[in-house]
């Protein structure tokens, strides 16, 4: 049964409210986590706690419970001179960014409009403002043992960064 620090093993797909696909994973390439430790979305975990291998599943989170609302002030417009030593290929609607903000924390934006001075760039979830629908079944689920929780305790963003947080990973 699915409790805090069970390793669990599902598959399942991911659409939004207009019933497209975001995401899935199947049998042979199941997601895997460890219920409790922040790898997931919180409300997800909580959808499936006190579940066993071969229950299935089926709930919506809305954006509030995921990602967020999107925020206008997570959308940003920058000199394009900034962006002067990249390929013209890389800067291009769509794309997605690394970058790093003024105290050197590592970040993701998307391009959303190129004009000749300003680049504006969207740095909000992609899933932000996006109700969420999940839709599988658990494969298996066990306790997780102590060398996984010490991994897990070991990257507890102690220096991956992509998600700009130097105190906890948003992922």
């Amino acid at each position: 049964m699915i409790t805090k620090n069970h390793f669990v093993s599902l598959a399942y797909e991911l659409r939004d409210v207009n019933n497209e696909l975001i995401e899935e994973t199947d049998e042979k390439n199941p997601l895997e986590f460890i219920c409790g430790q922040g790898q997931m979305l919180e409300y997800f975990e909580m959808n499936l706690l006190g579940l066993n291998a071969g229950d299935s599943f089926d709930f919506c989170l809305p954006a509030a419970r995921a990602y967020g609302e999107t925020r206008e002030e997570m959308i940003v417009r920058l000199p394009r001179e900034i962006f002067r030593d990249m390929d013209e290929e890389d800067l291009a609607v769509g794309n997605l960014l690394p970058m790093q903000d003024s105290m050197g924390r590592r970040l993701s934006g998307t391009i959303k409009e190129i004009d000749n001075d300003i680049v504006t760039m969207d740095f909000n979830h992609r899933l932000s403002g996006v109700d969420l629908h999940f839709k599988g079944r658990i494969l298996h689920t066990r306790a997780a043992t102590d060398e996984e929780l010490e991994r897990l305790g070991a990257h507890a963003c102690g220096g991956c960064h992509s998600c700009g947080s130097d105190s906890g990973c948003c992922h």
